[in-house]
């Protein structure tokens, strides 16, 4: 279309020597020139259609009124007003209205002019604030609650610069190859354009361009790269509008900021990175006329695919950067002398940190989010991360399986740290190594959690008014034919404190004091506190029988940390898109899972575990620590959860076959001590809730729902029978012994051979107690003992 506005300059040019040149023609008819006949003819032609058609004249007249009547309502802005000013034969508007007429093929209605004024007009945006907050679409960055970025998804601005931050070189260069009139125009620079339309007419196809950077600006944020008629007039007037809104400044920022260099590199922030392995501050000048260089076609003038033309490029930046006098000659030719040189790296933006956390985050966005706001892209999703905290568990997590990996024979490791007053999760390592195996044993790997269940199982009871020190026997136990057994096969066959059982895991107490509580209450507290797998009423439950994942057991901990209100486990604070608008906030509200004396007391108990019992390589040397280690049949998965007041975290140790390893939980506890020893650092020292006094006569705040077994009995070792003590004596070669009462004295003579081998006594029979149903005492009635 805007190929015809200089077609239409012609016209009245040749219409005006036309009329000047009317005299001359008429006095030359007697010379009988063939010419001159020519021209007479054309000339009386061109008059008596005027004459004949004289309507046809008035519509002109009538267009041409309408056209300068509309376009004096189109506004002009200010800052480029004086240039509509200056004395011309057609207005600069009126070109581009003129234009359009001439593209839609209108050949005098003003009708139709207004038509498509109107339709031109309602094409366009309303309201131009997507200039300062457009994003690509699918664009997403995900920051950690420092508001360090840790991942950023699509075709996004890592380094969003501020105008003041870009060199007024870097400006320049850009401007000397896409727009050199950008400072004077007011959107749209009609002599480059019709430049350009002349090019393109001459060779038959689009060879330039002409739009200036607020049209580029324009055609990125609300068009796409169609090429017709239509979307130029539509990229003309959003540009025109943009110029009205917006400060020369605001555009440029916007442009250097958004345009595409090539190589995945979206601002001129990213691609000084991408080909030169720097900040745009230190850009030489051959370096930034290579950047301006690349602009009009990336894939074509890109430095890496191809060397020579970038080069002629770059030296034709230069030259226009001379003429324009933004450099001076001489720095012009040293840079055009120098060779072109890049070193190539990586887009930052595919760079990212705590890739198992961003991972779930992205995850459970999809939850919370609609999909068609993330298609909208440029969405910002700020989480509970702790940056510092999470680079120590990645240390702790490597360091463990470097150092006991190979010769305890496991080979993954997962670790979490979780805010229990909040459910923000701190810290997250799923496994050895994202970018082998995505795999994330943190929230993914359902295993049996061992004996870190038994905490749900005493939490129960001391929440029916169980007292901790309630004691249970130590010795074999077989209930229903179900036969528990104590690690290393060791029992004392004496009264035990569930206290004291937690302390040192003792597993038939645990069984024991399941059947006294019951499957239902125990399964309901752990949903309560946090675990979300589902839990089989078994007698196994109590030892771990149940598979959970390390985040929702780690989670229910917290739930004791948090004096018995259960925060579920979260990633997510906020969510923000492009706009700057808030989509999602997180909610901190917590449920009651147990009373807080409940919790107190289970901490404590679990505080003798880290201080004194199995978990004692996760103790701490200034805080109170309280934990439980785990350990599955075989050892194939090493456990440990260890908390203090403001922050609770688990390890586990293990294969993904789950091959049975040669550890023990005291590893994972001592993972866990590695981790917390550097973040308790940032945390003050706090005290766990004091327990009351009385512990004996507590009222529950449940019911315990005892099991009804069909058989249940212990079966205890049996007791050696009571030998003589005998002493002996030696004189004069022989040997006299002597009972301890002194009363009888016998005497042998040594003899050389040796004495043949004495016959040990048959064992006795092993006695077998059957206890009454629901009894696991001889007496109905508990046995308790202060500790």
């Amino acid at each position: 279309m805007f190929n015809l506005i200089p077609m239409l300059r012609q016209k009245a040019s040749k219409a005006d020597n036309s009329a000047s040149t009317a005299p001359e023609t008429v006095s030359r008819e007697d010379s009988n020139s063939p010419a001159v006949e020519e021209t007479t003819a054309t000339t009386t032609e061109t008059v008596d259609e005027a004459e004949i058609n004289p309507e046809k004249e008035n519509k002109v007249e009538k267009l041409q009124a309408k056209l300068v009547e509309f376009c004096q309502k189109v506004p002009v802005p200010e800052k480029v007003a004086k240039q509509f000013r200056e004395p011309r034969s057609l207005h600069r508007r009126y070109w581009f209205w003129l234009s359009l007429v001439a593209g839609v093929g209108v050949s005098g209605s003003a009708i139709a002019l207004g038509v498509v004024a109107w339709k031109l007009e309602n094409s366009v945006p309303k309201a131009y604030d997507e200039v300062l907050t457009y994003a690509r679409e699918g664009t997403l960055t995900i920051k950690s609650a420092d508001g360090a970025v840790l991942q950023e998804i699509g075709p996004i601005t890592h380094e969003k610069l501020a105008i003041d931050e870009i060199p007024e070189q870097v400006q320049n260069a850009f401007i000397a190859s896409e727009d050199r009139n950008f400072r004077e125009h007011g959107g749209v620079d009609y002599g480059s354009l019709i430049r350009a339309s002349l090019s393109n007419t001459k060779s038959g196809e689009v060879v330039e361009g002409g739009s200036t950077i607020t049209q580029q600006l324009a055609r990125l944020i609300y068009l796409d790269q169609e090429r017709t008629a239509w979307r130029k007039a539509r990229e003309i007037r959003i540009a025109q509008k943009i110029e009205n809104n917006y400060e020369k400044d605001e555009i440029l920022e916007r442009y250097l900021n958004l345009i595409y260099l090539g190589s995945g590199a979206y601002g001129v922030g990213d691609a000084a990175w991408v080909y030169f392995s720097k900040s745009v501050d230190d850009l030489t000048l051959a370096e930034t006329a290579t950047l301006a260089g690349i602009a009009p076609a990336p894939s074509e003038f890109s430095p890496f695919e191809n060397p020579e033309l970038a080069k002629q490029r770059r030296d034709e930046v230069l030259r226009r950067m001379a003429k324009e006098g933004t450099i001076s000659q001489a720095a012009a030719e040293s840079a055009i002398a120098s060779p072109l040189e890049t070193k190539r790296n990586k887009p930052k933006r595919l760079q990212r940190q705590a890739p198992y956390f961003t991972e779930y985050v992205q995850k459970e966005l999809k939850k919370i989010v609609p999909e068609e706001a993330l298609q909208a892209g440029g969405v910002v999703v700020e989480t509970t991360l702790n940056n510092d905290w999470q680079k120590q568990a990645e240390k702790a997590i490597a360091e463990t399986i470097a150092e006991n990996g190979e010769s305890l024979a496991f080979e993954q490791a997962a670790l979490v740290a979780i805010d229990p007053r909040n459910g923000g999760i701190k810290a997250m390592v799923g496994g050895s190594d994202f970018s082998k195996n995505q795999y994330n044993r943190v929230t993914q790997a359902q295993r049996q959690p061992g004996s870190t269940f038994k905490t749900f199982v005493y939490a129960t009871a001391i929440a029916a008014g169980f007292s901790p020190n309630q004691g249970f026997m130590n010795a074999k136990y077989v209930v229903d034919d179900y036969k528990p057994e104590n690690y290393n096969k060791y029992y004392t066959d004496s009264w035990t404190s569930m206290r004291e059982a937690l302390i040192q895991s003792i597993n038939v107490i645990a069984v024991r004091a399941l059947v006294d509580v019951g499957w239902e209450p125990t399964i309901e507290v752990a949903k309560k506190m946090g675990i979300e797998s589902k839990l089989e009423p078994t007698y196994g439950l109590a030892l771990g029988a149940s598979e959970v994942n390390l985040l929702e057991l780690t989670n229910a901990y917290g739930t004791l940390a948090n004096k018995g209100v259960r925060q579920k486990a979260n990633g997510i604070v906020k969510v923000v898109n492009s706009k700057g608008e808030t989509i999602y906030e997180a909610e901190s509200k917590g449920d009651r899972a147990i009373d807080a004396e409940s919790a107190a007391i289970t901490n404590w108990m679990l505080e003798g575990v880290v201080s004194r019992g199995t978990g004692s390589a996760a103790k701490l040397d200034d805080r109170p620590v309280a934990g439980k280690t785990g350990t599955s049949d075989e050892a194939r998965d090493l456990w440990f959860v260890g908390y203090v007041p403001q922050l609770v975290a688990g390890v586990w140790l293990g294969n993904d076959d789950n091959k049975p390893t040669k550890g023990s939980s005291n590893t994972a506890a001592a993972a866990w001590k590695d981790f917390m020893s550097e973040v308790v650092e940032d945390l003050p020292e706090e005290e766990f809730d004091e327990i009351p006094k009385e512990l004996g006569d507590r009222e529950g705040s449940i019911k315990a729902k005892p099991l009804k077994p069909k058989n249940q009995y212990y079966i205890y070792k049996p007791k050696p029978k009571p030998q003589p003590r005998v002493t002996a004596t030696r004189s004069s070669g022989s040997t006299s012994r002597r009972s301890s009462s002194g009363s009888t004295r016998r005497s042998y003579t040594p003899r050389r051979a040796a004495a043949p081998a004495r016959r040990s006594a048959p064992a006795p029979a092993r006695r077998t107690y059957q206890a009454p149903a629901r009894q696991a005492a001889p007496a109905p009635a508990r046995r308790t003992y202060q500790a």
